[in-house]
């Protein structure tokens, strides 16, 4: 697994960005994260020794995840990563985006019915942007689609929309103002998973974690650690 970050900073525009981790982090560096800025890694993927051997290897990559890849600022430069992607087929770019509305209009004319190497994530935390995100979702064509539930901030349903959805991940807030995350919402959603026979995980409770009516607070550390104790993630059958 590999990191690419063409670009960073970003801009609050969705419900569950109220105590994201990259302002936070930013915060501490004192970085203005609304600044929309290019990295000295921009042309990574395509980077290669000196024997001619790419630097990043065949695998999996997770693409900017100290950004959204579909932020309005970084329209001028997309395109360009666009062919990077295409020129390592070997590569799997992995990206989650807040901004699935944008997609349309943010790909490259050779798009068609998607890259066989890309996987799009869309991120959704409540009801309201589950409905007005996801329907816009099932309609895009994309290859590999995949659901990000994080921080999940009420109990939702999804199983409409899980039609061509190869996995769905579930994770609670993590601040010390968390708003809640009830261990029952997460069984609703892998209930809904297994309804439709998609896969399922979950990634993280949050720092305020509800089981049995009973609250719970949990220090960062832990919340990885806690929800694969849960030992419920569920992958597909057949």
């Amino acid at each position: 697994m590999a990191l690419w970050n063409p670009w960073r900073g970003c801009k609050k525009c969705s419900d569950g960005c109220k105590y994201c981790y990259i302002h936070k982090g930013d915060i501490k560096k004192n970085i203005d994260t609304n600044q929309i800025v290019q990295t000295t890694d921009f042309y990574k993927p395509i980077q290669k020794l000196k024997n001619g051997e790419y630097k990043i290897k065949s695998g999996l990559i997770y693409l900017g995840f100290s950004t959204d890849f579909l932020i309005e600022e970084a329209d001028q430069w997309r395109n360009e990563c666009w062919q990077m992607i295409k020129k390592r087929s070997d590569l799997k770019f992995l990206f989650l985006t807040k901004r699935i509305e944008r997609f349309a209009q943010c790909i490259p004319s050779d798009w068609e019915d998607g890259y066989d190497n890309v996987i799009v994530c869309c991120t959704i935390e409540n009801q309201k942007n589950a409905d007005y995100k996801l329907s816009i979702f099932d309609n895009l064509p994309i290859k590999h689609k995949c659901i990000t539930v994080q921080p999940l901030l009420e109990n939702i349903d999804i199983e409409k929309y899980l039609d061509d959805i190869e996995l769905v991940i579930v994770g609670g807030e993590s601040d010390y103002n968390a708003r809640p995350l009830d261990y029952d919402w997460v069984l609703n959603i892998r209930n809904q998973c297994i309804n439709k026979n998609v896969n399922f995980e979950f990634r993280q409770c949050g720092t305020h974690f509800i089981k049995d009516n009973k609250m719970y607070y949990l220090k960062t550390s832990e919340l990885c650690k806690n929800a694969k104790n849960f030992n419920i993630n569920y992958y597909k059958k057949g």
